[in-house]
């Protein structure tokens, strides 16, 4: 009963949350109606999720966080280094093929937002067969080590969170 009451309990979480935000004024109504769309939009879509991620290690999760959110700072203050003190010439731009040693569609796109996410890098696309993904590089001068370091330092752990 409590499973299709709450299909999916943390999206059921984040929508009520959202919406508290959205509306920015905490009132008994702004809770009921939340509830509500916390309720209502998961039953309505569940349907058109195929399953859930097999998290295997649920505790590294917050690690791999950390160190998501140390890599934006550090990286955001070697982009504007690389923006306000390297003339045109010097950038070099690259591009760089990431080949994938994970089969699971969740993480495969927690690597490529994660990517995205860092100052300076881009996920382009990803291959037919999901065995490679494109990044691009603001600048580098080995696309080899960024691509050991995107396997080394996120893929990896990925792969002991997902199975």
């Amino acid at each position: 009963m409590m499973r299709r009451l709450l299909p999916h309990p943390f999206f059921s979480l984040t929508l009520a949350i959202v919406w508290l935000m959205l509306v920015n004024k905490v009132t008994v109504g702004n809770l009921i109606l939340g509830g509500f769309f916390g309720v209502v939009v998961p039953i309505i879509t569940a349907p058109y999720w195929p399953g859930r991620p097999d998290i295997r290690k649920p505790f590294h999760v917050t690690a791999y966080f950390a160190v998501v959110l140390w890599d934006i700072v550090v990286a955001n203050f070697q982009v504007a280094f690389i923006i306000l003190f390297k003339r045109d010439k010097d950038i070099h731009s690259r591009w760089v093929c990431v080949p994938l040693d994970m089969t699971s569609p969740e993480a495969i796109t927690v690597l490529a937002g994660t990517i995205t996410m860092t100052p300076g890098t881009v996920s382009a696309m990803l291959s037919a067969d999901s065995s490679s993904l494109l990044v691009h590089c603001l600048h580098t001068d080995d696309p080899g080590a960024v691509r050991d370091h995107i396997k080394h330092r996120y893929e990896r752990r990925l792969k002991e969170i997902f199975r």
